[in-house]
């Protein structure tokens, strides 16, 4: 099978995004920092696909600067309510809507509308503010998507 191609690794397509001659790439020879083989007992976990990017030469611009400009929409829940229609129009100025959490409970932030972290409220210059107190694991938000 002397035609086959190898797999390429989560480190091999990083390095290929940051080396600009990657066509160039000898793969025979996988350097000091590929990860281990399977089959040498050395656990893969040690370096996971969601660790920190190689570092990048001083000056250099990193391969996706261009995302750190995009918007995105922030929004805090403090709780939820359902209520019927009836007592929807009942309301008025002075009304209290009971919400679903606890005095003290984490609220909830969301970043496009999938929950990231959770904080606490605080006040910054007479202005609300959250204080992130636990950021949502990948496995959570993957539980979250079901």
């Amino acid at each position: 099978m002397a035609d086959e191609k190898p797999n390429l690794t989560q480190h091999d397509l990083d390095r290929l995004m940051l080396d600009d001659s990657g066509l160039e790439q000898d793969w025979g020879d996988p350097g000091p920092t590929a990860l281990p083989a399977a089959g040498d007992g050395a656990s893969r976990d040690a370096q996971s696909a969601f660790g920190p990017p190689p570092p990048v030469a001083d000056g250099a611009a990193r391969p996706l600067d261009f995302i750190l400009d995009i918007p995105l929409e922030i929004s805090v829940e403090l709780g939820r309510a359902k209520m019927i229609i009836n007592d929807l129009l009942q309301l008025g100025q002075g009304s209290v809507i009971e919400l679903s959490k606890l005095a003290g409970e984490p609220l909830e932030i969301y970043v496009n509308d999938k929950l990231v972290a959770r904080g606490e409220v605080v006040v910054v210059n007479e202005k609300f503010g959250v204080r992130v107190t636990d950021i949502v694991s990948p496995m959570e938000r993957v539980k979250s998507l079901s």
